[in-house]
């Protein structure tokens, strides 16, 4: 039965690669300069696949496995977490527990949990010593046990033993054998040892690990050219052989290298984090280990891990902080997602300095420009100095300012025209809080409501898009200081970026309500900074409203940029032209680019055809907004940022608009990002429904109501109204409706107000301080 699901599934996955292309490259292709590495050896560290790629599919199931094969380095290593059977027959699971990685609750409903005694802790469950292999083997599925992960692939392949690993089709792949309990089927009369040596000529393992010293002593001598590996699970826990503490042991490396050649060390005891995820100081173990000869594997790699605050929620990051630094570089890294191991070591370690690659430079496109989404607002409160500093140091060529306005008329840079979320307003004008349904349909505190003086006693405010422990690092939390319309502008000359993003949201209503003319303030700010009398400088004009970009028609130096606030499903030929009317580019949402399966699959479906349409109307495409937050992402994506760049870069797209501007300008800078280099490994887009439609075993979707193309009605807009003469303006009402007694409303735009803004106003009391955990909760 495995080896016939073995075949099938061989075939959907040749189907799968040619469809998307391999992760790595033929291997006749000339290699790169060799990179000098800081490993025991002076080689390259390997990506060790745990369970093969089982940060996408079932840990060691056949798709994990070959996943790990086809989309990574071809020296990636393949781990098997041995475990035995009742009649001593090996399979690959790590934990002994099958009740939640498998489906044996349920293929054997009559049978009851058993309890064991796993390292002093009784724990029940179903185990596999319970077992013949030939009734699990053929009755028993695996499912994704760890649930931020995707279930359709639950249910569908048998477990597999270490023969069906290395009996895969394609080149002999190079097994780990991991035995983390020898011990515990000692006390079975099972032995782990003897089912190593009897299989070590079929199976020739390169590497046999275990935490128990006992059963590694075993083995010495018995298993060469294998290397023998010391598995520190956790250094405060205690060895089985000795009863002493691993943290005690690993002080005495002396003692170590009697049995071993190498030490899987948890990546933590490396590089330290403290408890406000912040990266300590490194140890010195990995110098201390290299010194007496003893390789180095660092542990518990995975890009769903909620990450030190120091990557900035990037995973290569991490991996690069383990081989990429002036102090030393592990011999490998042991990770549930292979690809992304693979990316940092053959992609964007010792890349720091490279220039990003350019049309009539080195490849055949021109990469999309970087624009910042608030300037790195991933790491620092949005628009505030340190977030357009730091966008600025990390690359981004095109620096942002939505523009607001302050009650007597201050231009200023924040994320939205609503304080609660970004600033500390709720703390302070709780009293000022109104809604508005022509900006959104949540009470809002606005920044026209209050002073330029009231505003600057505030206090920024990083916006999380995601709850918990995905929320951005609150050492950062109210850091900088708002940054005007003016000095905004000065830094964009200063620091001579490529050019400047001004986004103008709400004109008409703050015409017609509030007497205040956001087009005139932004009109003279640009004036004043001498924008509009040069050309040195890209001057991107972007709204949702094409009756803004009209009144910039005249200045042909400045790009006008329509905001496609809504999704969309692509666009008419027709429609195409209609924003050409008034614009050059369109920024819109990545769902608008690659379309995606109604939730919960979080899947991709199919490429709209809005790049193409667009570019055949010479209408430039910008999409965004790009986020590291493994939340953020399709399945498709790996949990892994660099794929959807590469996805929607090689789409077309003419410009990224991202949190986290680092990221995207590692990418543009690594020789990897080009599908048609010569290069060993390449970092390759996804192709939209192979993974439901090859991997995914799960029933279709129901049908979701089609997301329709973007309409004329989307593009045209009612002309500006003229600016009401407004002498006194009267307080704003705390009342529900939030409406004003002003002269004039602001006439009806002819799309939706778009709903993603701020999160709900939650007061706990009248003099409470307001928590926000988001302020968008949409993710696009």
């Amino acid at each position: 039965m495995i080896r016939q699901l073995l075949l099938s599934f061989l075939l959907i996955q040749t189907t799968l690669v040619a469809a998307r292309g391999r992760g790595r490259r033929h291997p006749a292709v000339v290699p790169p300069p060799a990179k000098k590495w800081l490993t025991l050896n002076g080689g390259e560290p390997v990506a060790v696949a745990r369970g093969g790629f089982s940060g996408i599919a079932p840990e060691s199931s056949l798709p994990a496995y070959t996943t790990a094969q086809q989309t990574s380095l071809a020296s990636t290593i393949l781990l098997c977490d041995l475990q035995l059977t009742k009649d001593a027959q090996g399979f690959c699971q790590s934990s002994l527990n099958l009740q939640n990685a498998t489906t044996i609750a349920t293929a054997f409903p009559d049978l009851k949990p058993r309890t064991y005694n796993i390292n002093g802790k009784n724990v029940e469950g179903f185990y596999g010593v319970d077992f013949l292999a030939d009734d699990l083997l053929k009755n028993v599925f695996l499912v994704q046990s760890i649930y931020s992960r995707s279930p359709g692939m639950d249910g569908s392949y048998p477990l597999l033993t270490p023969y069906d690993v290395v009996g895969m089709q394609g080149p002999p792949p190079v097994l780990w054998m991991n035995v983390e309990y020898p011990s515990f089927y000692d006390g079975l009369k099972l032995s782990a040892s003897a089912f190593i040596i009897d299989t070590m000529r079929d199976l020739n393992p390169a590497y046999i690990s275990s935490p128990e010293i006992g059963f590694l002593k075993g083995l010495v001598g018995k298993v060469n050219p294998a290397k023998l590996i010391f598995k520190i699970p956790g250094i405060n826990e205690v060895e089985p052989t000795t009863k002493k503490t691993y943290v005690t042991l690993l002080s005495d490396i002396n003692m170590i290298k009697t049995f071993a050649s190498g030490i899987i060390l948890p990546k933590d005891s490396i590089w330290p984090v403290d408890s406000g995820r912040l990266l300590l100081p490194a140890t010195s173990s990995v110098s201390d280990f290299h010194k007496t000869g003893l390789e180095v594997y660092a542990s518990g790699f995975a890009n769903d891990n909620y990450l030190s605050y120091n990557y900035s929620y990037d995973p290569t990051k991490e991996y690069l902080q383990f081989i990429d630094n002036s102090q030393f570089s592990v011999d490998g890294v042991i990770t549930d997602f292979p690809a992304t191991a693979s990316e940092s070591i053959a992609c964007l370690a010792q890349n720091k300095n490279a220039p990003k690659i350019v049309k009539g430079k080195k490849f055949y496109t021109l990469y999309p420009l970087i624009i910042s989404h608030d300037g790195a607002s991933g790491d620092y409160p949005g628009s505030t100095d340190l977030a357009y500093q730091k966008a600025i140091d990390d690359g981004t060529e095109i620096i942002d300012c939505s523009v607001q306005l302050s009650k007597d008329g201050t231009a200023f840079c924040l994320p939205s025209a609503d304080l609660i979320g970004t600033t500390t307003a709720a703390s302070l004008f709780m009293d000022r809080s109104t809604r508005i349904p022509e900006i959104q349909d949540k009470n809002g505190i606005f920044s026209f409501d209050l002073t330029w003086t009231e505003i600057q006693s505030l206090k920024p405010q990083l916006a999380s898009v995601f709850d918990g422990p995905l929320a951005r690092n609150l050492a950062n939390k109210n850091a900088g200081k708002f940054v005007t319309l003016n000095e905004f502008l000065d830094l964009a000359k200063k620091r001579a970026v490529t050019g400047v993003l001004i986004n103008i949201e709400n004109a008409a209503y703050l015409a017609s309500n509030k007497g205040l003319d956001i087009v005139g303030a932004v009109t003279t700010a640009l004036s004043n900074a001498t924008m509009d009398k040069q050309s040195t400088q890209k001057v991107l004009i972007q709204s949702d409203d094409s009756s803004v970009l009209s009144k910039f028609q005249d200045i042909k130096t400045y790009q006008r940029v329509l905001a496609i606030d809504k999704d969309i499903s692509g666009s008419t030929q027709e429609t195409a032209q209609e924003v050409k009317k008034y614009a050059d580019a369109v920024k819109v949402f990545r769902n608008s680019i690659v379309l995606d399966y109604p939730n919960p699959v979080f899947m991709s479906l199919n490429y709209s055809n809005l790049v193409e349409v667009m570019h055949a109307a010479n209408i430039s495409v910008y999409v965004g907004i790009l986020r590291n937050e493994f939340q953020n992402f399709l399945f498709d994506y790996y949990a892994d940022p660099y794929v959807e760049l590469a996805t929607l870069t090689q789409k077309g797209v003419d410009g990224i608009v991202t949190d986290y501007p680092a990221t995207a300008n590692a990418y543009m800078r690594s020789p990897c990002s080009n599908p048609n280099a010569n290069l060993p490994y390449t970092i390759l887009p996804i192709n939209p429904g192979d993974m439901f439609n090859n991997l995914v075993t799960a029933k279709p979707p129901e049908a979701a109501p089609a997301v329709p193309l973007l309409q004329n009605a989307d593009v045209d807009d009612p002309a500006l109204p003229p600016v009401a003469k407004i002498s006194a303006p009267p307080p704003a009402s705390p009342s529900e409706s939030g409406s004003n007694s002003l002269p004039a409303p602001a006439p009806k735009k002819s799309r939706s107000t778009k709903t993603a803004s701020n999160t709900g106003l939650m007061v706990a009391a009248m003099v409470a301080v307001l928590t926000i955990l988001s302020y968008n909760s949409k993710v696009y």
